[in-house]
């Protein structure tokens, strides 16, 4: 397996690194693009992905800007944009971007669909490793990932690596709070509960501190924890909540309990 991961930020500083991109893009079996909203990463990736797309084994656009979102080929699934499209099933399914449909309900919408489809044969199927995708994605861990790359290549492996299809299987996405409590001497790192979070018995006082899911998820702490680290050496306890978005705006109901959890553990 060779695996080849690229960063849209690095392309304008970098023009090897863009080079390098299309160059995985063009011999990539399968190929995920992801997280591609402006319009000068889009545009610096486009073409190669459109000349990649049927060629490839798999493409899955998602979380991204329509351009790239079409372009997703996943067995008998495309993206065509039509009216009576898949694209136009995801748009129902994903709800309004206006009134008040919170981000956990449709967490759980997402969730849920693969166990809906489960049972529906042809093209749902398709739809299924789709949802399964962004699941796997949301939920970035290592273990997450790594499940993502086994059941992409038991699913859709093709050609010369048509034997691997069905004999490589990615276990179920593994589900992670929405909002939780983080601290870093903790084997599991993640809880739920203050009661879990480890006695110090010996700290003057307490402070707290609101950090991103995905960066606990995909195990890149070493900012937060040398932050702990140096709190904890002062002599204090620290409650560490974290949150999937940390947009301070009303609608955000997630970054509002998160924030709520801390004022109430240390006033």
């Amino acid at each position: 397996l060779d695996l080849a991961i690229h960063a849209a930020d690095e392309w304008s500083c970098n023009p090897a690194a863009l080079e390098q991109c299309r160059d995985d893009i063009a011999q990539g079996d399968i190929v995920i693009a992801t997280m591609l909203f402006l319009d000068e990463h889009i545009q610096a990736v486009l073409p190669a992905l459109a000349a990649r797309r049927e060629h490839c084994d798999a493409m899955i656009g998602c979380l991204s800007a329509g351009e790239v979102v079409r372009l997703t080929r996943l067995g008998r699934l495309t993206m065509s944009g039509s009216s009576g499209g898949m694209l136009s099933l995801l748009k129902r399914l994903r709800g309004s971007r206006t009134g008040n449909a919170s981000g956990a309900g449709q967490m759980k919408m997402w969730r849920q669909m693969p166990r809906l489809l489960r049972f529906i044969p042809g093209t749902a199927q398709d739809l299924r490793a789709y949802f399964l995708t962004l699941q796997y994605w949301l939920a970035g861990s290592e273990q997450n990932f790594a499940s993502l790359v086994k059941f992409l290549i038991g699913r859709y492996a093709a050609g010369a690596r048509s034997p691997l299809r069905g004999k490589v299987h990615g276990a179920e996405p593994i589900v992670y709070p929405e909002l939780g409590l983080y601290h870093h001497k903790l084997a599991n790192r993640i809880v739920t509960g203050i009661e879990d979070l480890p006695p110090s018995p010996r700290a003057t006082g307490q402070v707290g501190v609101l950090v991103m899911r995905s960066y606990l998820l995909a195990g890149n702490t070493a900012h937060y924890d040398g932050v702990l680290d140096a709190l904890e050496a002062k002599g204090l306890r620290v409650i560490t909540a974290f949150a999937s978005g940390l947009a301070r705006r009303s609608n955000n109901t997630l970054y509002a309990t998160a924030w709520r959890r801390l004022t109430r553990c240390c006033p």
